[in-house]
């Protein structure tokens, strides 16, 4: 087994690193809030470091999941930094959705170190981090993707190497434009059945299991609904999710035209006080119409 660190017990970091420690992995993990750390070794088996440089000493895999690209320079470059406390030859993997041009310098960054890095934003949600069956997108080497592999299949159902370096949080960029437009078509199709006075619990159940179906319908659609919004991952994190998209889209040349217009809905939310509440909380635009 592995001896490996992991820096970030938020919402998904909790578990994630919870598998990696019932996988039989010698688990370190660090959190900026230490209440969280000492919560996670209540549950699991072991260590908590005081410092993400203490947290990277004599490991193999180093794995971080945070909130943005600033979070990670601080964790990385900041005053105890892991950095300081790479061995050479070990592996880097950072979960955060972040934007490719940081993957690519923290590349060049681990590369100075004799250390090897791995971009890995993950897909799936809370609920996925809790049943070990996340989506991981990769950029990186091939042969330092493999050795990362065998560790991450302890929380993940489908890893995939997406390309270089980068590439990974490409594709979570891909895959929080199409969830941004998902959410956004199941909520006006919710709203007009409601409006239109027929059970949307029935018609639910017919549609998900036909071309309309997805991800969204089937674990949001029924909450919708019900107006319930406290399911995961907030309208907050959206946004700076979007935002990555916007801003690598104008590098790109790419339209994006419906993102551009549900990122502004999403900011709509934020002024009615909805920034913690789940991206499915789009609908409560179309409540009050």
């Amino acid at each position: 087994m592995a001896k490996v660190s992991f820096i970030g017990l938020g919402v998904m970091g909790f578990p994630m690193a919870g598998h990696l420690s019932k996988n039989g992995h010698d688990v370190t993990v660090y959190n900026r809030t230490s209440v969280k750390s000492k919560n996670w070794l209540e549950k699991y088996k072991g260590s908590i470091a005081k410092t993400p440089k203490e947290a990277s000493k004599s490991k193999d895999f180093i794995f971080m999941c945070v909130g943005n690209d600033d979070d990670v320079l601080s964790i990385v470059n900041g005053e105890n930094g892991i950095i300081e406390g790479l061995s050479k030859g070990s592996i880097v993997v950072d979960h955060t959705t972040a934007s490719a041009e940081l993957a690519k310098h923290l590349d060049n960054l681990f590369k100075v170190k004799g250390s090897n890095f791995i971009d890995a934003p993950v897909s799936g949600g809370q609920l996925g981090a809790e049943n070990g069956a996340l989506s991981i997108m990769c950029g990186g080497q091939k042969n330092i993707f493999s050795k990362a592999y065998k560790i991450m299949e302890a929380y993940g159902k489908n890893i995939s190497l997406i390309g270089e370096v980068g590439s990974g949080q490409l594709a979570k960029m891909v895959n929080q434009i199409c969830i941004a437009g998902l959410v956004q078509g199941l909520s006006e199709g919710i709203n007009f059945g409601i409006k239109a006075n027929i059970d949307m619990k029935k018609v639910l159940d017919v549609i998900q299991s036909g071309a309309a179906g997805s991800w969204q319908m089937i674990n949001r659609g029924e909450t919708m609904v019900n107006n319930k919004f406290d399911f995961g991952f907030a309208v907050d994190w959206m946004r700076k999710d979007l935002k990555l998209c916007l801003d690598e889209a104008r590098k790109n040349k790419s339209r994006l035209p419906i993102t551009s217009i549900i990122d502004q809905f999403y900011s709509q939310v934020q002024e009615n006080n909805g920034g913690r509440l789940d991206t499915s909380s789009l609908i409560t635009l179309l409540n009050k119409s």
